[in-house]
């Protein structure tokens, strides 16, 4: 496994909890709008530092009792499968509640996490409507869409908390597509939109002067999703 950063303190990664935020590098998604391109592209993990395992846990056994929980990042921390439900299952033993952020291309080791009861809260990224064309232009890969369906099932049965989440991107998606993508997680717990905010550092760096969708567009969007869930909210 590749840690390529630690926050030590945040309040927002975690709902309702003062937790850290460990970041694996790696992915298996190449989404154009994607900020993190320093823990996405091999070209650029390559120069990013790493933080040891035995450096993250030592920070872990200071903590206790001062941070609650602690959120798995990426990158996507489910490429690394069997490691990332034996290192989950250390911080658990250790008495922290776990997040995990996911893509949801890997449901055997969410299934895993689930069932083993190392994780706490799932949140999901939602890139595009449920359908392989509209979901490779978004991740900038060839998806397997059962498993992101499967993975989003999964998660709405799972009985523990959970979010899904979606960044829109003008140019890659549309108000239909946004209203899609709620219809094809209809019935959720909770959905956040947020917009795309151009900024250097994208992996498709001509997003870096996209301007974001106007807030009306947002409210408007909003106005036509939101009784498809319990709690929905513009960020």
């Amino acid at each position: 496994m590749k840690i390529g950063g630690l926050q030590k303190v945040t309040l927002v990664d975690y709902p309702g909890r003062l937790a850290c935020t460990v970041f694996f590098s790696g992915c298996n998604f190449r989404c154009p709008f994607c900020y993190s391109k320093e823990l996405v592209l091999p070209e650029e993990i390559k120069n990013h530092p790493e933080f040891s395992e035995k450096e993250f846990f030592n920070f872990l056994e200071e903590k206790k009792g001062l941070l609650e929980g602690c959120v798995l990042c990426g990158g996507e921390p489910t490429i690394y499968g069997e490691e990332l439900v034996s290192f989950a299952k250390k911080i658990k033993d250790k008495g922290f509640l776990i997040k995990l952020d996911t893509n949801g291309t890997d449901p055997k080791t969410i299934k895993r996490l689930i069932d083993e009861k190392s994780v706490d809260y799932i949140a999901m990224d939602i890139k595009a409507p449920l359908n392989k064309e509209k979901y490779s232009l978004a991740t900038g890969v060839n998806v397997d869409i059962e498993k992101i369906k499967e993975s989003v099932e999964l998660i709405k049965n799972s009985g523990i908390d959970y979010e899904f989440r979606s960044t829109i991107v003008p140019g890659i998606h549309s108000k239909e597509d946004v209203i899609q993508m709620a219809k094809d997680i209809s019935s959720a717990k909770k959905y956040f939109l947020q917009g795309f905010r151009g900024e250097k550092g994208t992996i498709d760096e001509s997003l870096s002067n996209v301007r974001p969708f106007p807030d009306e567009f947002m409210k408007e969007v909003g106005e036509e999703i939101k009784s498809y869930f319990n709690v929905f909210k513009i960020r």
